[in-house]
């Protein structure tokens, strides 16, 4: 799999990092244990976690994985702390329970999550300083921000001699929202963008097109109302031109979807998640296509006019 740099980073990632939001609730560790033994062998290197997926168990399980599945140098571990705010103390421990969790010293990317107005964001800025500086954290990156609040952050930071590395963001044919702002300013500061629900949920596999299976996301008392964001008219009209694209290049509307988010300019790796190994793998297959120009331009214009995913 393609190795690229996170921004300007020194940082390097696989092209489709593994995402881990479903381990510890839909799926368990037998099977996050198949998953992540199926995509390093597969070339990839970049898992990404949090402290609230599963209250904190998809870091746990992703700790008893490493070193008995793969070791810890064959992955880049990047987690996002979400819900600590803005302080320098809360940040600080939960970095601290996400590293016991995960039995690790350090990560090798921490996000942190939103813009806490509560606290003065150079409070936040300095706080993210000293993860690098403690060596817990060798590169720190943000998720959830507007492209002027990042361009704050990553300006702040230059002042204590730590970059911005990454912005984690929701992108997909059907959400294309981060290019009105958050991309230029991602480019503009040397900012990689990790984009996460390059399916739109899983609404561009084309697995709701004629109702709901049971055994999907959109069945899940967890992850219903995750999914429905994008079951909307417009999205169905992409959902269509994303299964022509497939059927006339003799692969999955999955992978055609998933080819589209992790060639878009700045995004240094585009997030999976699934919730087998059976789901991974054909999420892998995207690695076998690189979309031609005509089929690209032809789902950049019909998902232009909802670039929302309203």
């Amino acid at each position: 799999m393609e190795m690229r740099p996170v921004g300007a980073s020194g940082l390097k990632v696989s092209r489709l990092g593994l995402g881990t939001m479903t381990w510890g609730r839909d799926t368990d560790a037998d099977e996050a244990a198949g998953q992540l033994e199926a995509f390093v062998a597969a070339g990839g290197t970049l898992v990404d976690t949090s402290n609230i997926y599963g209250d904190g168990d998809a870091e746990t399980i992703l700790g008893t994985l490493v070193p008995d599945v793969v070791t810890r140098e064959q992955i880049r571990i990047a987690s996002t702390t979400v819900g600590a705010g803005g302080g320098r103390g809360a940040l600080s421990r939960a970095l601290d329970a996400t590293l016991r969790r995960l039995r690790t010293d350090h990560l090798d990317l921490w996000q942190v999550h939103a813009w806490d107005a509560t606290v003065p964001w150079r409070e936040t800025c300095a706080a993210l300083a000293r993860a690098v500086t403690s060596g817990r954290a060798h590169y720190v990156g943000v998720s959830g921000l507007q492209g002027w609040q990042l361009a704050t952050v990553a300006t702040e930071l230059t002042h204590h001699g730590v970059p911005l590395t990454s912005i984690e963001v929701e992108y997909s044919l059907v959400d294309r929202e981060p290019e009105a702002t958050v991309l230029p300013a991602a480019a503009a500061h040397g900012v990689g963008v990790l984009g996460w629900a390059p399916l739109g949920r899983g609404v561009l596999t084309g697995k709701y097109r004629h109702g709901t299976p049971a055994d999907s996301r959109g069945a899940s008392p967890h992850f219903a109302r995750y999914v429905g964001r994008h079951r909307t008219e417009a999205a169905a009209r992409i959902v269509e031109a994303v299964a022509t694209a497939a059927d006339g290049l003799g692969t999955s509307p999955l992978a055609v979807a998933a080819a589209w988010a992790r060639d878009r300019p700045g995004v240094a790796s585009a997030v999976i998640g699934a919730r087998d190994s059976a789901q991974l793998l054909g999420c892998l297959a995207s690695e076998n296509i690189t979309l031609p120009p005509e089929i690209t331009a032809a789902l950049d214009d019909v998902s232009s006019a909802d670039r929302t995913g309203d």
